[in-house]
């Protein structure tokens, strides 16, 4: 991420009266650390882009009212990555 993209994302996340979108993520994986109960896992990177990443694009393109070019641009992807993962999680 350039700090073009980085300081345009920095102040999307501060907008007034929201909660940036970090402060959920953070208190996400804290919980759900903690409800493994001091079990070992290996895969946590995975597992949070996998549980992340179809919400995200179906709720991108339902705000772009299912245009994949329109939600991939608003993702900041390629339409043939954003083709790629929404067949991968079956939302395509």
């Amino acid at each position: 991420m350039n700090a073009q993209h980085a300081a345009r994302a920095d102040s999307a996340s501060h907008a007034p009266g929201h909660t940036p979108l970090r402060d959920h993520v953070s208190r996400s994986v804290r919980r759900y650390l903690q409800d493994l109960n001091g079990c070992d896992i290996d895969d946590l990177y995975e597992v949070v882009l996998r549980e992340i990443e179809a919400p995200l694009f179906a709720e991108v393109l339902r705000h772009c009212d299912n245009n994949q070019s329109r939600a991939a641009a608003c993702l900041g992807i390629n339409r043939a990555t954003l083709r790629k993962k929404l067949k991968s999680y079956g939302l395509a």
